[in-house]
């Protein structure tokens, strides 16, 4: 009896050892490059001087102490208030083209009878995905330049006059949308498809038997069971909600001084000002500013999912 006992104690602690060996090159790599690099939020509230022979560590540490002085670069700007307005306000909607209209394309997508042609549309969609935001610009330019343009040739052709596209800020919100959503949206429809598919065919074959219709069987079946991967996608993109596309709102609007007014985000207004004065406790600064309020936001929105529906919460 008591060698039974030692039998299974020694199988269960075999199991915990092969389940924790698997685990260690994961626990390592974040270790390696999410915890230890925290140590860099220092520079946030230091004037850190690079000593030339003495390294990153030393020269951080034996920088003198700039309390909050590297915060107040950020706030004393009088564009400041636009500025995080233009990030929140993108990334809000964002966040909600991201939860809304690549589920309905996965949908319609597992909705096509001919795979052939379902294939075609999710590869075409996927696509853009591996443009670089510097090639998208380009495309891009090549619809809206002024002079050469493809819609403003049309719009000359007809008898009308060139729209300034890269010097009228009211159609930037629009296009901004459009470009991002275009990009990213094959993507986010390849993890929704994937979640689908892993649905039980025999729920659908059941809904079928009782004579539900296709969209009583997507109401009833996909969506409700779409929940958890929407919540989850939706929770870890309201955590970077003050974090902003570099690419996007830098090199899709080609850094347009007339159209800054709605298109710059805190990722570019700390890029022009570490050009212009090279300091880096400012981008440690707004970075620490954007995660902790990051933290913040997944909190709030984590707590409101919870209460609407608790298994899509992540914690």
């Amino acid at each position: 009896m008591r060698t039974e006992r030692n039998r299974v104690k020694l199988n269960r602690r075999w199991k915990k050892t092969s389940i924790m060996t698997f685990v260690i090159p994961g626990a390592l790599w974040f270790l390696m490059f999410s915890y230890i690099p925290m140590f860099g939020v220092l520079m946030a509230f230091k004037n850190y001087r690079y000593r030339p022979g003495k390294g990153f560590v030393y020269s951080l540490l034996t920088s003198s102490n700039a309390g909050l002085a590297n915060f107040r670069f950020l706030f004393r700007s009088p564009d400041i208030l636009n500025i995080i307005r233009n990030t929140f306000l993108y990334n809000v909607v964002f966040i909600v083209l991201g939860a809304t209209l690549p589920v309905c394309l996965a949908i319609m997508l597992t909705r096509l009878y001919s795979r052939i042609l379902a294939k075609t549309a999710q590869t075409v969609m996927f696509l853009p995905h591996f443009l670089s935001w510097t090639v998208v610009s380009y495309f891009l330019f090549a619809f809206l330049s002024t002079d050469k343009g493809l819609i403003n040739r049309i719009i000359t052709q007809n008898g009308g006059e060139p729209v300034l596209w890269y010097q009228r800020e009211i159609f930037w919100p629009f296009i901004l949308v459009l470009v991002h959503t275009w990009k990213i949206v094959g993507y986010q429809t390849v993890i929704y498809l994937a979640a689908i598919h892993g649905i039980d065919a025999s729920l659908y074959e059941s809904a079928r038997v009782d004579g539900a219709t296709p969209f009583k069987q997507t109401m009833y079946i996909t969506v409700p069971l779409l929940k958890p991967v929407v919540g989850m996608l939706l929770l870890l993109n309201t955590a970077h909600i003050l974090n902003s596309d570099f690419g996007l709102f830098y090199q899709v609007t080609r850094n347009s001084g007339q159209i800054l007014s709605v298109t710059q985000t805190l990722d570019v207004y700390v890029y022009k000002a570490l050009t212009e004065s090279a300091i880096y406790g400012y981008s440690t600064a707004v970075g620490f500013f954007q995660n902790i309020f990051g933290c913040l936001f997944l909190v709030i929105a984590n707590g409101i999912i919870k209460k609407i529906s608790p298994e899509s919460a992540l914690f």
